[in-house]
């Protein structure tokens, strides 16, 4: 349910969020909403982080699409714990919501703009944190394992 719970959740967020954008916004313009830190730009990405893989529309599609089939099929036959649930729903969240823009708009749309860092959005923040949890669990479980022997 904690899987299934966090994907609805992050997907109706992204969707919401770059819905307002795309309906208040022009392609390219930006608003500071913490003047020299934050800043809501509008952009549309073709590729992957930092704009790598221009282009490889097919390719993002495809695996994206694998990643939330390999660990909708892992939540259904092992029930991880259940911070590791929210962790893999927070990464099918984010691919399905990256996969939505690529397959109705062609592209991603990107709107958060910190400083120098390349433009993001709510798919994007999901991926990370959910991946980032996924590598702490990974880590403290090792750990946690080489403690025992």
């Amino acid at each position: 349910m904690r899987f299934w719970a966090s994907i609805l959740l992050i997907l109706v967020i992204d969707q919401l969020s770059k819905f307002w954008v795309v309906s208040s916004m022009v392609l390219g313009e930006s608003r500071p909403i913490i003047e020299g830190i934050l800043d809501l730009t509008y952009v549309r990405n073709r590729g992957a982080a930092f704009s790598i893989l221009q282009g490889q529309y097919w390719f993002f599609i495809i695996m994206a699409l694998a990643v939330v089939l390999v660990l909708t099929i892992y939540n259904l036959k092992y029930s991880p714990v259940p911070w590791l649930q929210y962790a893999t729903g927070l990464i099918v969240a984010g691919s399905l919501g990256n996969v939505i823009d690529r397959w109705f708009y062609g592209s991603v749309r990107d709107f958060l703009s910190i400083g120098w860092w390349p433009v993001f959005n709510v798919a994007d923040m999901a991926i990370v944190s959910g991946g980032t949890l996924v590598m702490l669990y990974i880590f403290l479980n090792d750990t946690t394992q080489e403690l025992k022997s």
